[in-house]
């Protein structure tokens, strides 16, 4: 099951200042259309188990979502596309 990946909030609301983690995210599930919203550690723990979660930009590019582990051990999703990680993510719109 795949889930794409369509908004997020940051901690404490801030949005737009990059030094703050992102708490939740909005998704669509492919196989049915479902919208959900998860946090960051039932996302990690999504994609740790074998699920599947990406972004798609403008132009139809798909950036699929890895777990990585930052320098104070707190464990995060970041995408990677053609094997560089990028920060889709944080492009993408508040959830509301």
């Amino acid at each position: 099951m795949a889930l794409k990946i369509r908004c997020i909030n940051k901690s404490g609301g801030y949005h737009e200042n990059p030094h703050e983690a992102i708490q939740y995210y909005g998704w669509i599930k492919d196989v049915d259309g479902s919208v959900g919203k998860s946090s960051r550690v039932v996302m990690v723990d999504f994609i740790e188990k074998g699920g599947q979660a990406y972004v798609k930009d403008q132009y139809g590019n798909i950036a699929y979502c890895v777990v990585r582990i930052s320098s104070a051990g707190n464990k995060f999703l970041q995408t990677v596309s053609d094997g560089k990680y990028s920060n889709n993510l944080l492009s993408l719109p508040e959830c509301v």
